[in-house]
């Protein structure tokens, strides 16, 4: 039995992975400052009313440091605030405050604007194929 990395399908995906978040990397990093967790806390909250670190470790996948980290540097932007749960104290909601919004908006409309210039590339019979792909893998490995 012969193994090729190159056709190997979690090294595809990974490498895959790292190039299109490469590619959307001078909007968060160059032009606001961030680093990947940062924006991965900044969105899922961005995506919520309210989480606590512990459901942005299960959603994002990154270790708990690096939530807490961003949590830190986004938090010394004014962009998040915590809130300490009344009936448990070692739990903190993390919110955006309402610049944390409008900084979270600004971003979302200049990814957006990225991600359509990234899939103007595809035709509407390859987006279908990857969509499906990527949902059939996703259930798959859930």
């Amino acid at each position: 039995m012969t193994f090729d990395l190159e056709t190997f399908l979690p090294y595809r995906l990974d490498r895959i992975s790292e190039a299109v978040s490469r590619h959307f990397q001078p909007v968060y990093r160059d032009q606001h400052g961030m680093t990947r967790p940062e924006w991965k806390v900044l969105a899922h909250l961005g995506e919520a009313d309210t989480l606590t670190a512990r459901e942005i470790v299960r959603r994002t996948g990154l270790h708990k440091t690096k939530v807490s980290r961003a949590v830190s540097a986004l938090e010394a932007r004014r962009w998040l605030d915590r809130n300490r749960d009344e009936a448990d104290r070692r739990i903190e909601h993390l919110a955006l405050t309402a610049r944390g919004r409008i900084e979270y908006d600004k971003l979302v409309s200049l990814l957006k604007a990225r991600e359509e210039e990234l899939l103007r590339r595809l035709d509407d019979h390859q987006m279908r194929t990857i969509a499906d792909a990527l949902s059939l893998l996703e259930k798959m490995t859930a």
